[in-house]
C-alpha cells in the first residue's frame, strides 16, 4: 500500500500529458508541452491501463495479474503509482 493511493484511489493522467504509442522510440510515451518521456514496458503497461478506463488501483492489479498470469505484483504496482506521481504524471481521484 502507499501513502497517496489505496486500493479504492482511481489513478488517472494529470493535466497536461498524453500517453500513446511512439513507433520512432518502439515504446509508450508520455507527452507533455516541454518534451517527452520515454517508458519502459511495465510502466507502459500500468499508463496504458489508467490511460484506457476509470478504475480502482484494486481492479487496475487485478486486470494486470489476469494479463501477467496471476504475478504477484501489488508492491511493484504501488511503488511505480507512487513514482509517477512524485514526477506529476498521474493523480489520484
Amino acid at each position: 500500500m502507499s501513502d497517496i493511493f489505496k486500493a479504492d484511489s482511481v489513478p488517472v493522467l494529470a493535466q497536461g500529458y498524453r500517453f500513446q504509442w511512439e513507433p520512432a522510440q518502439d515504446c509508450n510515451v508520455l507527452l507533455y508541452p516541454e518534451g517527452m518521456v520515454k517508458l519502459s514496458p511495465t510502466a507502459g503497461e500500468i499508463l496504458k491501463r489508467i490511460n484506457d478506463k476509470k478504475q480502482t488501483v484494486a481492479d487496475l492489479i487485478a486486470e494486470l495479474k489476469v494479463a501477467f498470469d496471476g504475478a504477484d505484483l501489488d508492491d511493484d504496482v504501488y511503488a511505480f503509482l507512487e513514482e509517477a506521481h512524485g514526477n506529476s504524471w498521474i493523480r489520484a481521484e
